[in-house]
């Protein structure tokens, strides 16, 4: 067992102090839990801003249920954390209901307005204008938070939406004091910001100087948009003021999403991917997030060595690891895209025996090389396109919350880039997501991360990007859930979380430990490994001579909110000190 130092990540509990009251029935955990994770026994959030995780433990409190809990966090965390929680974004979240033992997969993902086309970030010389894909009016796909959030709740809460969006406004019309991660945040992307005029006017003082550690924000915009969202239970984001302000700042501007977009979108039910490794049963997004069957594919592909008995990082586990991500992303890169315009061969990348026939291609002393590693689906289950790969920003958010009944949600949602696309929405307080990057704007074509886009994941009216986002909740032998996890991190995400499952299953690490361990990555091209401090000089130097390269350290990779429950029955919550400002907040027991 490796002797990590665990830090639960949560910054000073004195910003409670002045911000909107919270009762004492919730317990925030702070630095002085340095060495162990927070444990309950009745719920638990995990967020990566702790201030939300206590919203959504003070409705764990008040009789609310997961589902409650997590809606209250998505609303709190578009508050607090605005480079990622978001109203004008979208994502995933995925949902266990204790009383019928059924998972469900709640596909919010952002979709294309009817006026997108194929070639519409292409120059006169048929180049990506990255700018106009990443930084402009056009790169706003049609927001899907709102929707999401609200449908879940409305079908799987307790508690009315009037309760569980409270907080959120209260945060954003009393303020709340500014952490230090978000005023190193805030200043560090300020030429960027600071170009939309409504952005520096929601986000910076009146002289245009950043808000600094301890400063209060208040965001009366934003609040008078949540209240709107309150009364009329989500209808004035896609119909009313709200959504007149959304296609008024698109006619100003030029972009493309119009009152008719806003009013058809539509959030979708799907069935997760799930699958078994050893004697666990995991469940993940399906497409058109690319998290759960490629999660499942590696980890079919591993579960044909031994791994414990390679040693955790080891140059020979870290060779296997890199081999199955290095065909798995390669398969990535050709067949995941929106399943509602595109048949996603599913059963056949999960499947064991393909899994199989990946891992006898590896050669356990050499490394592959990508260039030689193509997609290894046989001609008649192949699609016809061009091989492809797109991966959404680093600056994802997830948060994972459990109740005292058993119900379970995994959430994972973003903006894409650190703010979006750094434009809000000027009268309504919000920023807008540039998620249409992450659609594959000419094939063959590197996006912002290095990864390459195809035919797949092109650009199509009404259509949702390919994403890899990761929310998973694992189940033991039994069918009870034990964990709730997933990550930031773009395309590092499915990465991350398979090395949470193999920490905690493989490796018999608690949930704290497993969470702070080294993590590494490949995603087939670039033809690199990523790794974190902490992986041996050796480890390395072996991996060297196998033929891998190596640079420098990538520093960190995501940032897990992971919640598990041991065999003792009590809930075990680890918030990614990763990065700072993160929390778990455990409901007290009644």
């Amino acid at each position: 067992m490796h002797k990590t130092l665990i830090i639960l990540a949560a910054y000073f509990c004195s910003i409670l102090q002045t911000s909107p009251a919270l009762s004492d029935s919730t317990r925030l955990l702070g630095p002085k839990a340095l060495a162990h994770p927070v444990i309950s026994e009745a719920g638990m959030v995990v967020s990566q801003d702790v201030l939300a995780s206590q919203v959504g433990a003070e409705i764990l409190a008040a009789g609310g249920n997961a589902v409650d809990a997590a809606v209250a966090t998505g609303f709190a965390l578009a508050v607090t954390l605005p480079r990622a929680g978001n109203l004008g974004g979208g994502g995933f979240m995925l949902v266990y209901l204790a009383e019928s033992k059924k998972t469900i997969a709640i596909d919010y993902r952002e979709m294309a307005p009817a006026a997108a086309f194929k070639d519409m970030f292409l120059d006169a010389e048929g180049d990506v204008d990255n700018t106009k894909a990443r930084f402009s009016i056009f790169s706003s796909g049609v927001p899907g938070t709102v929707a999401g959030l609200i449908q879940a709740q409305n079908s799987y809460g307790k508690l009315s939406l009037k309760q569980v969006m409270q907080p959120a406004i209260n945060l954003a019309r009393n303020g709340f004091e500014i952490s230090p991660d978000m005023a190193d945040s805030l200043s560090t992307r300020r030429e960027r910001l600071q170009k939309d005029a409504a952005t520096k006017k929601y986000f910076y003082k009146k002289d245009g100087s950043a808000y600094q550690y301890r400063d209060r924000l208040v965001q009366k915009d934003l609040a008078n948009t949540l209240r709107r969202i309150q009364t009329t239970a989500g209808d004035d984001f896609y119909q009313g003021k709200t959504a007149k302000l959304i296609v008024e700042q698109m006619q100003r501007s030029g972009g493309l999403i119009s009152m008719e977009d806003l009013a058809n979108y539509n959030v979708v039910e799907r069935t997760p991917v799930c699958g078994d490794f050893r004697q666990h049963r995991i469940c993940a997004m399906p497409p058109p997030s690319s998290g759960g069957v490629h999660l499942l594919q590696m980890l079919n592909i591993l579960e044909g060595w031994d791994l414990q008995s390679l040693g955790h990082n080891s140059a020979a586990y870290i060779h296997r690891l890199v081999e199955s991500m290095r065909r798995a992303y390669a398969d990535r890169s050709l067949y995941l895209g929106d399943p509602d315009f595109f048949p996603v061969p599913v059963a056949q990348l999960t499947d064991k025996r393909y899994a199989k026939t990946l891992r006898e291609s590896i050669n356990l002393d050499k490394a592959s090389r990508s260039e030689d590693i193509q997609p290894g689906l046989s001609e008649n289950e192949r699609p016809l396109s061009t091989p492809s790969q797109q991966q959404e920003s680093t600056e994802t958010t997830h948060f994972s919350t459990w109740d005292r009944w058993g119900n379970v949600v995994s959430n994972t949602y973003t903006l894409n880039f650190s703010y979006g696309s750094g434009i809000s929405v000027d009268g309504a307080g919000f920023l807008l997501n540039n998620e249409m990057d992450d659609f594959s704007s000419k094939p063959g074509f590197p996006n912002g991360y290095g990864l390459i886009g195809g035919i797949v994941n092109g650009i199509q009216p009404n259509k949702r990007p390919l994403s890899s986002m990761t929310p998973t909740i694992m189940f033991n032998t039994e069918g009870d859930p034990i964990l709730a996890t997933g990550s930031p991190g773009g395309s590092t995400i499915i990465t991350i979380v398979m090395q949470i499952i193999l920490n905690v299953l493989e490796f018999d690490m608690g949930i704290a430990e497993a969470t702070a361990a080294s993590r590494v990555h490949h995603q087939w091209l670039p033809d690199n490994i990523y790794y974190e401090p902490g992986l041996s000089v050796d480890s390395k130097a072996l991996l060297q001579k196998m033929g891998h390269i190596i640079n420098d350290s990538s520093g960190r990779l995501g940032a897990t909110q992971s919640i598990y429950k041991t065999v003792d029955g009590r809930l075990h919550g680890a918030a990614d000190s990763r990065r700072q400002g993160a929390g778990a907040v455990a409901q007290e027991s009644r």
